[in-house]
């Protein structure tokens, strides 16, 4: 039962949701000259993005991670890093804005909720 999908009309009138993109990182290929270049497979999904909760902001302080960062609610079953199946590097891209995934703070099989971190533009 996804108990996310029953309350996000209530959340939603509140912080309605946002079309992105979730760049996952399908590993790498590599340029002529022997320059490893990351890929990923682009898949559309609708986020709900919030600040950061108490609970949060104590996971990420255990990582040691800074900069800015939000909390981001996805229907489907991401990892953004899982060092047993050697993944990881997911990009989050909202409103034009590159977010990694840093931690995922919590996993169902059918929604997850993403700790990202806002990265430079290129």
């Amino acid at each position: 039962m996804n108990l996310h999908q029953i309350v996000r009309g209530a959340i939603t009138t509140v912080n309605p949701d946002v079309p992105g993109v979730l760049k996952v990182n399908s590993g790498f290929t590599t340029a002529p000259g022997g320059k490893r270049l990351q890929s990923y497979t682009d898949v559309d999904v609708i986020v709900q993005m919030q600040s950061l909760s108490s609970t949060d902001l104590k996971q990420v302080d255990a990582i040691n991670v800074q900069g800015i960062l939000q909390s981001a609610y996805l229907n489907g079953n991401f990892n953004g890093i899982n060092r047993p199946e050697q993944q990881g590097g997911d990009m989050l891209i909202v409103d034009g804005k590159t977010w990694l995934v840093v931690k995922v703070a919590e996993l169902y099989p059918d929604w997850c909720h993403l700790i990202v971190n806002l990265q430079r533009s290129p």
